[in-house]
């Protein structure tokens, strides 16, 4: 197709092109090797599989914004179809004559219809883009509050600026190629197989024969020169995502839930650096995530802090991080430190404690980031490096190092929950089958102490042979985990591993089962990195249990109750996917039809206790976040809202004597117990 001297400007044109990105890729690589931790890389096929499976089914995208997220796959679906358009006009380049697809037979045909459907959906796409980021009212889905921290040129314009140069460069490339294709009709006739480009082929009728090939060849050129020319440029532009996001979702950690934090290890003396101080202080994985951000910001759009006006989007924690190396790129390659710490230049300090850890930034985002885990690791800097924790803080780790608990209750008080209950302890019942864990919130919270005796009442009716720790029972150290205070978390977990471990013996027969999902995270998804390996399951799990094995009839539930709505702690749903035993439990074993929420399951909205809130005074914002969800189960007109976290609990009775009135907040068990005939002893 080309003449000998347009050929030898493209072999040097491209040669040019791919030395440039190397440069540029070669110092993504270099930044990135310079995180903690090495990337993750087993059970590969498996990995490679998911990320595939992700990348072209855009199943992580198309959770929200559904319009947005059709038009976003045509693009995904059109510009990797475009691997292949480009691989074969390139060839065309390099080699004479090249006539690969060129034919009419199936092969060739199919080629032409999806590169024909593909390129009118590309354009469709990146036009809507366009417009929506600069014309259409849903590009405030782009913006950010005022109060949130952003660097200097995103503050500026630079991710329109950005997205603009990417849309531009796209509409050349593959409009420059759609109408190549138009002009080949216009010179050899009508192709049913390409309809589009035949559609708009009538153009070019006025062009003679020499007019029409150079139109083809300056199309062709517009397409693959355009692609040279943008080559160097592409490792500094978000549209990195394209290839960043599959490799994202490739080399993550596998956690056993969303929200599982990893041990950090105190006994390697050659570690200097606990948490992320610095860029250079994250994980490799957590690197990764800045390039490969769509800055969508459909994380801020679920994020309950963000949601109350509160000073956290991570949405922005991300792009922040992006500017940064785009800032010190050369220097950070080379293995300078990084000038800027990220609290106070990614993300503003009350942003940082602002996190709930509700997981719902992870659960939605496209491309896989993790903003939450930056989060804890800054605090775990903050905490353990600097020594820069709140007040209120310091007293609830004081708490739980003197006393066990957060409260910082006496020791002795951690039973008295169960007084005139037939509450066996593990010296009591050796034999025991179930260890009741109750928590720190049942144990010294007179409002969850009644959610604890309604369990106990379940259970005796239900006949379960259970025992519970009593005073040996700990903290299982989440807040302080959450807060940054690991190394209490840990001393914590070991405490409570060696105490289970040694009343469970030998028989790995034995469960447990907590009614706080903060605690049922801790020992079933956290504690294993302790040597804590046991069968953990959440209340509402285990009342499913019962009644699906008929030992809760459906006789105590003389009627049916259709003025409850559920809302669903973020550690059972979103972190765990414990979303239907709940409901379960309420259905069969509650009698209740439930009313659900608008943003229910794993879309529950946070109650605002998680990540140690419940802890420290609210960061400043427009709304309370307890009172936003609170107003949300309101509006149901439900009576009552059912919980299944003692956390929720006091939470929403806060929210209701803030505003006056309310629905009754009530965990699930306690609507359970309510139908129950008493139990001896209650």
């Amino acid at each position: 197709m080309l003449y000998p001297v347009e050929q030898m400007i493209f072999i040097l044109l491209t040669l040019f092109a791919v030395g440039a990105a190397y440069y540029g890729f070669r110092e993504m690589a270099l930044i990135i090797n310079r995180g903690q931790r090495e990337l993750y890389l087993e059970n590969l096929p498996r990995r490679v599989f998911e990320a595939l499976r992700v990348y072209l089914a855009q199943n992580t995208t198309l959770k929200t914004r559904r319009v947005t997220s059709l038009f976003h796959l045509a693009v995904v679906w059109g510009f990797t179809y475009y691997f292949l358009v480009n691989a074969i006009d390139g060839l065309r380049g390099f080699i004479p004559d090249f006539t690969l697809f060129e034919g009419g037979d199936v092969i060739s045909s199919a080629y032409r219809l999806f590169g024909d459907i593909f390129s009118v959906g590309v354009l469709v796409g990146v036009t809507y883009f366009i417009l929506r980021r600069f014309v259409l009212p849903n590009q405030r889905e782009l913006k950010y509050h005022p109060n949130v921290l952003l660097h200097p040129k995103v503050a500026a314009g630079a991710i329109n600026r950005d997205s603009l140069i990417v849309a531009l460069f796209i509409l050349l490339h593959v409009g420059s190629r759609f109408l190549g294709e138009s002009v080949k009709i216009a010179v050899h006739g009508p192709d049913l197989m390409s309809p589009f480009a035949t559609l708009i082929s009538p153009l070019w009728s006025g062009l003679g024969a020499d007019g029409l090939t150079i139109m083809e060849h300056a199309f062709w050129w517009l397409a693959l020169g355009g692609i040279l020319l943008f080559l160097p440029y592409f490792p500094y532009t978000k549209h990195l995502h394209l290839f960043m996001a599959p490799i994202n979702f490739l080399t993550r950690p596998h956690r056993t839930s969303l929200g599982e934090m990893q041990k950090l290890d105190f006994e390697d003396e050659a570690i200097e650096q606990f948490g992320a101080n610095k860029l250079e202080h994250l994980s490799k994985t957590q690197i990764v995530d800045a390039f490969a951000c769509i800055m969508c910001n459909r994380c801020q759009d679920v994020c309950p802090a963000y949601t109350t006006g509160k000073e956290l989007s991570p949405s922005a924690l991300e792009i922040n991080k992006r500017f940064m190396i785009k800032d010190e790129m050369s220097a950070l390659a080379a293995g300078a430190e990084s000038t800027n710490p990220l609290m106070g230049f990614a993300i503003s300090e009350s942003a940082v404690w602002a996190c709930t850890t509700c997981g719902a930034c992870i659960d939605i985002c496209p491309v896989g980031n993790e903003p939450m885990m930056d989060i804890l690791d800054i605090r775990r800097d903050a905490v353990l490096m600097q020594g820069d924790v709140s007040a209120e803080l310091q007293t609830a780790f004081k708490g739980m190092e003197r006393q066990g608990n957060p409260w910082n209750n006496p020791r002795g008080d951690r039973f008295r929950w169960a007084k005139d209950l037939d509450v066996p302890t593990v010296e009591d019942n050796p034999e025991f089958e179930v260890l009741y864990w109750v928590g720190c919130a049942p144990s010294y919270d007179p409002r969850a102490q009644l959610t604890a005796r309604a369990f106990v009442k379940v259970m005796q009716s239900a006949g379960i042979n259970f025992a519970v720790l009593g005073e040996l029972e700990n903290c299982t150290g989440d807040a302080a985990r959450r807060a940054g205070k690991e190394d209490l978390a840990q001393e914590l977990a070991m405490t409570n591993v060696e105490t289970i471990n040694e009343v469970f013996g030998d028989n790995k027969a034995r469960r447990i089962v907590a009614t706080c999902p903060h605690c049922f995270h801790s020992l079933a998804k956290e504690y294993p990195q302790f040597g804590g390996n046991w069968n953990v399951v959440h209340h509402t799990e285990f009342i499913e249990e019962l009644i699906v094995a008929g030992k809760l009839p459906e006789s105590a539930n003389p009627k049916k109750m259709s003025n409850v709505t559920f809302h669903d702690p973020c550690y059972l749903g979103r972190h765990n996917d414990i979303i239907d035993e709940p409901r379960t439990a309420l259905s069969k074993g509650a009698g209740v039809d439930i009313i659900e929420m608008p943003r229910s399951k794993k879309n529950s909205f946070c109650c605002g206790a998680g990540g140690a809130q419940f802890w420290k005074e609210e960061e400043h914002g427009t709304k309370a976040v307890n009172v936003e969800r609170y107003e949300e189960a309101t509006a149901t007109g439900a009576e009552v809202v059912a919980v299944g976290c003692p956390f929720c609990m006091q939470m929403f009775e806060t929210a209701k004597a803030t505003l006056g009135a309310g629905p009754e907040v009530k965990d699930i068990v306690e609507l359970i117990a309510d139908h129950l005939p008493v139990a001896s002893g209650d």
